[in-house]
């Protein structure tokens, strides 16, 4: 008899998933509850706890659709969260108990999304490739993220020269309190205008978030002659800056207020980090990359680490049994 048990989430067990969140292997605050269930009204929230012999080693954060899981389709990362030290022995054995417990509710499959191993704290413990292969998960999609190691970045001329410009203009950063500014004045209005589509955040959400996580979220902004120009909205966790959003107006070329908010920010604001993560420049469901956003990424010395969706059968819990010989 397997000494895992598993169980589906309820508001009740909110501590006791954050305060496991916090100690596990991955660094990140977006598997908070509090930054989870601010569009909880929007998703049927699946999310499985699992224990072992009543210790609790692991947490999946999922939303349910019928009869399919999904890594939580409100989240950018997906995927197990467990302690470092968990053994491989271990990770195969919580993988199959889950998805033969999906199975028992009806659920026929998992959409599996990968947390990029940036947000990893232990990078060598990490079997999700191998569980993977051995449940013939099918790889669906893959996005490329464009990060910055901090230890190698490097400018490109292209930016170089919008940094001084934007010198010449005598461009300001500065941190704001509030994305009111941000949202309104230059990320609504280009997101409109550029691709018909609103940001993924309205600014009511936002707001409510930075409330909840103001250690975490932060809105940098650049201003010409005190108007704002441009601007980025930063995730930062304890080894990663993330720009969740970054726009700026129509003058951002001839200005150079992009090439040099995030000159400032890779320089001073976040030179202690290890990573600068600039997200990804997929469009079409990964299908395709944006050129031009890409070479503009490149240009401060990112690179690409890949991410991959998977969609896994759950009767396939049957093909992790009898692994070890």
């Amino acid at each position: 008899m397997s000494d895992y048990k598993v169980k589906i989430y309820n508001s009740s067990d909110k501590e006791i998933w954050n305060n496991f969140s916090l100690k596990s292997n991955q660094d990140t605050f977006l598997f908070q509850r509090d930054f989870m269930d601010y569009h909880s009204d929007r998703f049927q929230d699946f999310s499985l706890i699992i224990y072992k012999k009543n210790k609790l080693v692991a947490l999946l954060p999922a939303n349910r659709v019928e009869h399919s899981l999904y890594s939580h389709q409100g989240l950018s990362y997906g995927g197990f969260i467990c302690l470092n030290t968990i053994k491989t022995t271990e990770y195969i054995e919580l993988f199959r108990v889950a998805l033969e417990f999906l199975h028992q509710n009806e659920i026929t499959n998992i959409t599996f999304k990968e947390l990029p191993v940036i947000y990893l704290h232990n990078i060598t413990n990490h079997p999700i490739a191998y569980v993977l292969f051995k449940t013939k998960a099918e790889l669906i999609r893959t996005d490329l993220h464009s990060v910055v190691d901090l230890q190698y970045k490097k400018y490109s001329n292209s930016r170089k020269e919008g940094v001084k410009r934007a010198n010449k203009f005598e461009l300001k950063v500065e941190e704001s309190s509030t994305c009111d500014l941000f949202w309104n004045e230059i990320l609504i209005p280009n997101l409109e205008h550029k691709h018909g589509v609103k940001p993924v955040h309205n600014l009511e959400e936002i707001t409510l978030l930075k409330s909840r996580f103001p250690n975490n979220i932060r809105q940098f902004n650049v201003y010409l002659n005190d108007k704002i120009v441009a601007g980025t909205t930063i995730f930062e966790t304890k080894n990663v800056a993330h720009c969740q959003y970054i726009s700026g107006n129509a003058d951002k070329n001839e200005l150079g207020s992009l090439d040099f908010l995030h000159h400032h920010l890779i320089e001073n604001v976040f030179k202690d980090k290890l990573y600068y993560d600039f997200g990804t420049s997929n469009i079409n469901q990964g299908q395709q990359i944006n050129q031009g956003l890409l070479f503009w990424k490149e240009g401060f010395g990112a690179r690409s680490i890949s991410q991959g969706f998977y969609n896994v059968a759950t009767e396939n819990f049957k093909l992790l049994e009898d692994i070890l010989v």
